[in-house]
This record gives C-alpha cells, sequence and structure tokens, in this order.
C-alpha cells in the first residue's frame, strides 16, 4: 500500500519485516512517517534529501506497543514505575495505567506525569478516592475493602473532565481488595462507567466473588483483567475445559486481558485456554514496582511467553496492537494506517534457550524470546532509544 501523497516523508524504517494485524499485513516492507504521524507501508518508499531513513533488515516492525495495564504513577504512588524506561527497555509506546490514581490524586498524575512524560500515558480512574494508595512490599491496602472511599460522584466528575487521557474506570474486587465487600465495589464502578458512557476494566483475584460471578456483570466492551490467574477463581476447570460463564461473556463481548504483575498469571491456566483455543484479547504486563524484576518484568517478556506457550507471532502482535486499541476505543493506535498516531516498535525475535517464570514460581525453557531495539514516537526515532 503506498504512501498517501508525494510530500516527502521525514522518516522510514526499511525493510523491516512488517507485522500489522490492523491491514493483514505480514511481510517485508519500508513504512513512513510525516508530520508526526503514520504516512503509509509499502515497498520501496521514496526519500527525500530531508529523509531520515534506519534500515531495520532482519527486523520486526510493528505498530506502537499498547500495554494495556501498567502502574505508572511514578513518585505518586508507591508502585508506579516510570513509563519512558518502560518505553526504552519493553517498546511501548502506550502505557495504560489502570487505576493508580482515583478521583482524589488524579490531577496530580496528569499535571506532575502524563502531561511531562514523551511515551503516551492513558489512564483509567479508579473509583476509589485515592487509588491504590497502600502497595508496597510491607504495606497491602485493598482499596476496596473500605466502602467509605468508593467516591462515584467525584469520579464521574473526573472521568467527564479529562476524556482525552482517561479511557474507562477501574476497580479492584476479591479477597485480597475488597475482602467482605465482595463484588459491591464492582456495582459501584459500573454506575460511574454508564453515567459517563466509559467501559470498565475489573481486577480479579481470590474469592470471593467468584470468577463466574464477577463476568456475570460485565458488559460488552468491559475488561476482566487477570483473566489467566491461577486457581483460585482460574476460567478454566480442574479438568482442562473453559468454564461456561468465561464463553458466555466473551460472546456478549467482554474482553479478556492477561494482565501478568506479581500473582496474576499461571502457566497451566495459559495452556488449558489455550489448549480450547480461547486466546486473550489483550496481553498485559501489570508491570509494577513489586513485579518488574519478576515474574512479569515487562511487556516483551510476557509478550514472549505466549509466543513460546505456541500462539502465532501475528496473534502476539495483534493482542498487543489493534485489540488493545479496540479496548481502549482508540483506533488511531494499535495501527501503521496513514493518518494514524506515528508510533511504531522495532523488535528483535531472538533465537536460543530462555528461561521463563510465572507467579506460582514454575519455570518454562523456551526457544525465542521477543526483544525490543527501538521506537518511533510522534513520527520520529525516539532519542530515549538504544538498540538499532
Amino acid at each position: 500500500m503506498p504512501a498517501a501523497t508525494t510530500t516527502a516523508l521525514d522518516l522510514i524504517l526499511r525493510n523491516g519485516h512488517v507485522i500489522d494485524p490492523s491491514q493483514n499485513i505480514d511481510g517485508v516492507m519500508d513504512v513512513g512517517f510525516r508530520d508526526g504521524k503514520a504516512a503509509g507501508v509499502g515497498k520501496a518508499l521514496k526519500a527525500g534529501p530531508k529523509t531520515v531513513v534506519r534500515d531495520v533488515l532482519g527486523h520486526v516492525v510493528t505498530p506502537g506497543l499498547i500495554d494495556l495495564h501498567t502502574h505508572v504513577y511514578w513518585g505518586g504512588t508507591s508502585l508506579g514505575i516510570d513509563a519512558n524506561e518502560f518505553c526504552r527497555t519493553s517498546g511501548v509506546t502506550t502505557s495504560v495505567d489502570t487505576g493508580s490514581a482515583g478521583p482524589g490524586n488524579f490531577a496530580g498524575f496528569r499535571r506532575h506525569v502524563i502531561e511531562r512524560s514523551e511515551a503516551r500515558i492513558l489512564a483509567y480512574l479508579h473509583v476509589s478516592f485515592a487509588g491504590i494508595f497502600g502497595f508496597s512490599k510491607t504495606i497491602m491496602v485493598g482499596e476496596s475493602k473500605n466502602m467509605e472511599l468508593m467516591a462515584p460522584r467525584e469520579a464521574a466528575e473526573v472521568a467527564a473532565a479529562n476524556r482525552d487521557v482517561i479511557v474507562g474506570i477501574k476497580v479492584r474486587v476479591g479477597r485480597h481488595s475488597s475482602g467482605d465487600q465482595g463484588a459491591a465495589p464492582l456495582n459501584i464502578a459500573l454506575q460511574v462507567a454508564e453515567e459517563v458512557g466509559m467501559p470498565l476494566m475489573a481486577h480479579i483475584d481470590e474469592p470471593p466473588p467468584s470468577y463466574e460471578a464477577v463476568l456475570d456483570m460485565l458488559r460488552p466492551g468491559d475488561v476482566l483483567t487477570h483473566a489467566f490467574r491461577p486457581f483460585p477463581n482460574a476460567p478454566c476447570t480442574a479438568q482442562g475445559t473453559v468454564k461456561p460463564a468465561v464463553l458466555a461473556a466473551r460472546k456478549r463481548g467482554v474482553m479478556f486481558d492477561i494482565g501478568h504483575g506479581k500473582g496474576s498469571f499461571s502457566f497451566k491456566t495459559a495452556r488449558a485456554m489455550l489448549a480450547n483455543g480461547f486466546y486473550p484479547d489483550t496481553i498485559s504486563s501489570d508491570v509494577h514496582v513489586l513485579c518488574i524484576d519478576g515474574p512479569a518484568f515487562d511487556q516483551v517478556t510476557t509478550m514472549s511467553k505466549f509466543l513460546v506457550l505456541g500462539m502465532p507471532l501475528t496473534e502476539v502482535i495483534r493482542q498487543s496492537t489493534v485489540n488493545a486499541a479496540i479496548a481502549l476505543q482508540r483506533p488511531e493506535l494499535g495501527t501503521l494506517k496513514a493518518g494514524s498516531v506515528g508510533d511504531a516498535t522495532v523488535l528483535e525475535i531472538k533465537d536460543g534457550r530462555f528461561d521463563y517464570v510465572d507467579v506460582l514460581g514454575e519455570v518454562m525453557t523456551g526457544d525465542k524470546r521477543i526483544l525490543s531495539k527501538g521506537v518511533v514516537l510522534g513520527g520520529k526515532w525516539w532519542h530515549g532509544t538504544v538498540g538499532i
């Protein structure tokens, strides 16, 4: 597909293996950028006298990776990491923060982190007033246990006033997050999501409530994160079949996100789900300070786990680009279509022997590893990138 116009391009990524599931592109070609936007994908795109050309022969070029579940309120919460550094190491051009901030502290997140970040940050706003405020190696506070912290009015006001960066409402439920309140915080969060016309992302940990009970409450377009978590509250039975409630939820349009994190992804669950042909809708790392050094590490490591579990590379890319953009309702992301956001990620698919670990400590040895080698942000090869 040629570039849309003959105006000189600002940047060309030359000779890469382009995988763009949004356009069913899977082959060696060039990617062009102009005026901060993607300008087209095609063979032998023409360079002008001022065009920057980078030869990425032997590498995979994708739309800018989207990590649908991160915690990047650096300095504002105890679990936040730096989004720019994460972009450098993991090739993630859009980090979606999932509930680090609530309506009581979102203004600080926006001014001091989101607006200063070179890499894009979007956010699910927590329905709890101060978001996930007590999460560290020594302090673990389930913010949804305290119903006095639920702030539906304030959450609706803040979400409506920040639609450019807030993409949905977040809530955490489960024994560790909501305690004896069960699914009550989810009910409140759903009311906020309905009020502002946004999707909801629900965290689930150990019961109560049950996996099935949470799914039954979710609407089309809502996201269940930690979808491939281990028992208890796994999506599959002891016999390795997918629970009927999971199949029913997917049929009506609920989206299933990985959200690896510190305690929410097991190889056993993933093997059972993939064996049944049930792929996640989105792959995400749930990266934060307690899992960035393992077991999650980053987005490309999480993607690598699915690659060595047998998922085709094109599907791994799909779930980290266009599918995530669909969940966000941001069609300008996750694609290299002309006129879309000018973000791209350059990856290396390395052969060898690599050990991967899940949250239960199971080690799996695989023969491939996905590595980030560079990113394009806003149509420019990012200065913070080291690789090619």
